[in-house]
């Protein structure tokens, strides 16, 4: 909630909304950072789980839970920063998100590994299967998101442009609406107070964000879509 109140106000100063008059110090190239930023939160439930012994990954519902997860966090952190395109990352931010990812990847793993229970025929429960079928798509729209807004540039470029096609034509920020689907499907598929406190504070972390790029868009490209919303289509 603090999270919310503070960027509801003053986004985080990095991308798009960073000061322009900011100097270039204390930064990484995009792509080191973000691998350096997401690795956590797949090594370290990898850690806990290859410390367990032996291995508590039962029934299959468990095991399917914690790959969810981990799958997740392999594209993050093994596929998507390599092929992205942003501008040098601020040290200060990227401490700050490793701290995010090595917590939350210790709370989702050391629960999943250590502590949950699921009956044997949890793969067959509505709240398993509705929350992998939102999984699953917010992932998608999440990652073809990605995937356009790559394409809005050339290599070497940073300026900024209107995104085109899929999700974008109804939301300014798609990406952000993909991933916040994907971790409330991944909560109610687990059933269990930490993820769904994570997908609850991805929602106060990139649906403000989602806010102000909707405001960027609207304050620096006079033809922008008026139709579009922030975060939430079909919402009047």
């Amino acid at each position: 909630l603090l999270q919310l109140s503070l960027h509801l106000r003053v986004p985080s100063r990095y991308g798009k909304h960073e000061e322009r008059l900011c100097r270039p110090r204390g930064r990484l190239p995009a792509r080191c950072a973000w691998f350096l930023q997401e690795l956590p939160s797949f090594l370290v439930p990898a850690l806990l789980l290859a410390l367990r012994s032996p291995p508590r990954l039962e029934p299959l519902g468990c095991r399917l839970l914690c790959c969810l997860f981990c799958w997740h966090y392999f594209y993050r952190t093994f596929i998507y920063p390599f092929f992205t395109r942003g501008r040098p990352f601020p040290l200060q931010l990227l401490f700050f998100g490793m701290l995010f990812c090595i917590y939350n990847g210790f709370l989702q793993g050391y629960y999943l590994i250590y502590c949950a229970e699921y009956p044997n025929d949890w793969c067959t429960d509505i709240r398993f299967t509705s929350g992998l079928l939102l999984f699953l798509l917010g992932m998608g729209i999440n990652i073809h998101s990605d995937l356009l807004l790559r394409q809005l540039r050339k290599p070497g470029e940073v300026t900024y442009k209107i995104p085109q096609g899929g999700l974008f034509t109804y939301v300014s920020g798609a990406n952000y609406f993909g991933e916040i689907v994907e971790w409330f499907g991944f909560a109610i598929a687990t059933w269990s107070l930490p993820a769904f406190a994570f997908a609850f504070f991805t929602l106060c972390c990139i649906g403000p964000r989602a806010y102000h790029h909707h405001r960027y868009y609207l304050k620096t490209f006079t033809d922008y879509p008026k139709s579009r919303k922030a975060l939430i289509p079909f919402v009047f």
